[in-house]
């Protein structure tokens, strides 16, 4: 792993039960984002393929709304001690530890994927790929969420996340890549931050063809 890789996994590891317990409520104070995956899982659902992949889904709290929303969700994150705490908050649901760039799914497998606020971490010239694996992975038709920090900068901006160093992105800059690796993009939302940080939250929603 690369040397951001291993600080992200370690400060991840150690606040499990912290970043745990700030997102106990399952989305029942995010009304975007919650929209967001409803509209993500409906129409995985209407392309008849229920597998999905929650990458980067820390202590599975959005791996269990995926499942409850109809879908066969698959966690997956690079921290093992936030895959140890997922197994044991949702022991009926499948998690597993990886890493983004190399996820542990066979090509045109899954109806869809979602990566909620799990690229921020990823420096800039790295995101490239890191779609591309995601396009990997997915079915013809399959859907793509995913959700990050949006600037209104010209270039992705570099800030001091609480739990480690992230970006924040223009959106259009961000669909961009998403074009690149092969992605269609359908949908995008924009809404006033949930915190004081001052981003705005951006929610893409993109389609292979």
């Amino acid at each position: 792993m690369t040397d951001h890789q291993n600080e992200t996994r370690a400060a991840y590891d150690a606040v499990v039960d912290l970043y745990a317990s700030m997102f106990a409520d399952r989305l029942e104070t995010r009304p975007f984002t919650r929209a967001m995956l409803n509209t993500f899982a409906e129409l995985v659902r209407g392309g008849g393929n229920l597998q999905v992949a929650d990458v980067g889904c820390g202590p599975g709290h959005l791996t269990a709304v995926l499942h409850d929303l109809g879908l066969q969700p698959h966690g997956l994150d690079l921290s093992p001690a936030m895959i140890d705490h997922a197994r044991a908050a949702h022991p009926a649901l499948r998690f597993e530890e990886a890493r983004m760039e190399c996820l542990p799914v066979a090509d045109d497998t899954l109806g869809g994927v979602l990566a909620h606020y799990s690229m921020i971490h990823t420096p800039p010239e790295e995101l490239p790929a890191l779609l591309a694996e995601q396009a990997r992975v997915l079915v013809p038709g399959g859907l793509f969420l995913v959700s990050f920090f949006a600037t209104g900068a010209s270039e992705p901006v570099r800030f001091d996340h609480k739990v480690t160093p992230a970006h924040s992105w223009p959106v259009d800059r961000f669909v961009d890549l998403l074009t690149d690796a092969g992605f269609v993009v359908s949908a995008r939302l924009l809404h006033d931050p949930a915190s004081e940080r001052g981003f705005l939250d951006a929610h893409v929603l993109a389609r292979l063809p």
